[in-house]
């Protein structure tokens, strides 16, 4: 039985479900929790894309990614303990079946990869964008406003390598 329709069903549905929980990030203590789930989902995603892809392109995006997302994720703990808010260590639940899903679908992995990247970094953006207009901790405000410009280039970067693995 072929499953793959399902397969792109679920990781819709779990993109969805991500993307409006970050979008719904009203609080600088959603704004880090939303943040660091993220981030430390860039980087397991990155290091899965190392494993799985052959193509140059998808290696030197993810080394990228785990490279920049490893340090602001750094950046975000040292704030997040400074201001003795709480920052989950691991992927959230929704992260790790995104991942799960990324591992099973071996045959398009480059494309799935491509197209998560686009799909997370335009809901990182945006939660940025959020934080860096209406945060109500100014130390978070100003994190958010010097990550923007990065997470926008990611977003890019992004875009220009699903184009190359679009069918």
């Amino acid at each position: 039985m072929n499953t793959s329709p399902l397969k792109h069903l679920g990781l819709a549905c779990v993109l969805t479900f991500s993307a409006l929980a970050s979008a719904v990030a009203a609080t600088s203590n959603a704004f880090v929790e939303d943040a660091a789930q993220g981030g430390i989902n860039e980087v397991e995603s990155a290091k899965l894309a190392l494993e799985k892809s052959s193509s140059t392109d998808v290696r030197e995006f993810a080394t990228h990614m785990q490279a920049d997302h490893s340090k602001a994720n750094a950046e975000l703990m040292g704030l997040a303990k400074k201001l003795d808010l709480e920052v989950p260590d691991e992927a959230s639940l929704v992260a790790k079946a995104k991942t799960l899903l990324l591992e099973i679908r071996d045959e398009s992995f480059d494309k799935a990869y491509a197209n998560n990247q686009v799909m997370a970094h335009e809901k990182t953006v945006e939660l940025f964008k959020k934080e860096a207009e209406s945060s109500d901790k100014p130390e978070l405000k100003a994190f958010a406003q010097k990550t923007l410009p990065t997470l926008e280039h990611h977003l890019e970067m992004a875009k220009q390598l699903k184009a190359k693995h679009t069918d």
